[in-house]
């Protein structure tokens, strides 16, 4: 049994809560918030006899084998290398950290560590999707010939305006180091990179952010300065071109597509948890391009939500690597590092 302490019992951290409770191998020993009432309130609900409000105290616990930290990603560095210097295996939410030099700091804690210990990152939870799954296997064979493209457009029109206030830290560059890049270019690069074998290496980027349009400004917390839409492009290793573009509350129609192009073929695709969902392979043939279904189903949140916990829980149990490591969500955050550059310079940014 791998026993669990939660730093952060908001909503994602009641996420992981209730996550475990499908997990055999894992249980909740230990919670904290420095809101008293909300821990408690977690403990209640979960029978759990443990509460802190203090994390160094959780920390501390002998009883506590690994950490989940559920908070937002200004305050997670500090707590994760303070966890891993404790001897606490980590698992810590997206964005892994507010940039690529915090997420160095994870890997030399780690590395540091009195005994060997298991970091991850959560923005590995669409890959735990089924249909992610047979992507990945379709790729790895071969099928797609030699990958030209990788490609997302994920834009989600404004819908009715907010009832309640909307959280202070999702387009605030302070509490979470940027606005939608951070809060899913995550979730999207782990996703693309992770079905692609982690071969694709982002060597030079050019970037546009936009802040929220006027007219949709009740949309996002007062004093929000983070982008609610970025466009990219990006060269690869091997001739592989990255293209992307994300949004939020935006004034044009949704359009949400991942897609992968080669010279056999491509996979068009979406990322997130959908009912009659299908994966399309569009081949080349002596007759032309003909597209076929290779995937349909149907998937919930339940099985993206559990993934990266119960992961976690198995690389510490069978002592391997969890499905993304810090050095994974390094090069993810790298990436995002380089977009933030050119974005704000308006020149191409390098990676090194």
């Amino acid at each position: 049994m791998v026993r669990l302490g939660l730093v952060g019992c908001g909503v994602i951290g009641r996420v992981h809560l209730q996550a475990s409770r499908q997990i055999a191998e894992a249980q909740f020993v230990a919670v904290c918030d420095t809101r008293l009432e909300a821990a408690q309130e977690a403990a209640l609900q979960n029978s759990i006899s443990s509460v802190y409000t203090d994390p160094a105290a959780l920390f501390a616990d002998p009883n506590v084998d690994a950490v989940v930290l559920a908070l937002p990603a200004n305050v997670r560095t500090a707590l994760g290398v303070q966890a891993l210097q404790s001897g606490k295996h980590l698992l810590t939410e997206k964005p892994v950290a507010m940039n690529a030099e915090e997420v160095r700091q994870l890997i030399a804690a780690r590395d540091r560590a009195p005994v060997p210990l298991v970091a991850a990152c959560t923005s590995s939870r669409m890959r735990f999707l089924p249909s992610a799954q047979v992507i990945a296997d379709f790729v790895a064979s071969g099928a797609l010939g030699e990958l030209r493209v990788v490609r997302c457009r994920a834009v989600i029109v404004a819908g009715e305006p907010p009832t309640q206030p909307p959280p202070a830290w999702r387009l605030s560059r302070s509490l979470n180091g940027g606005g939608i890049l951070m809060n899913w270019g995550c979730y999207d690069f782990d996703y693309l990179f992770g079905i692609t074998g982690w071969h694709i290496r982002p060597r030079r980027v050019l970037a546009r952010m936009w802040t929220n349009v006027p007219a949709y400004a009740a949309y996002a917390a007062p004093d929000s300065d983070a982008e609610t839409h970025v466009a990219f492009f990006a060269e690869c290793d091997d001739g592989i071109a990255l293209t992307y573009e994300r949004g939020e509350f935006m004034p044009t129609a949704t359009d949400e597509i991942w897609q992968l192009i080669g010279t056999r073929g491509a996979l068009r695709m979406s990322m997130k948890p959908a009912t009659g969902k299908q994966v399309w392979f569009d081949r080349v043939s002596p007759h032309g391009t003909i597209s076929e279904p290779i995937w349909q189903g149907d998937e919930g949140w339940e099985v993206a939500h559990r993934g990266p916990l119960a992961d976690f829980v198995a690389a510490i149990r069978d002592r391997h690597a969890p499905a993304t490591t810090l050095e994974k969500a390094l090069l993810i955050q790298a990436l995002t590092d380089a977009v933030y550059q050119s974005a704000q310079t308006g020149t191409c940014v390098n990676l090194d």
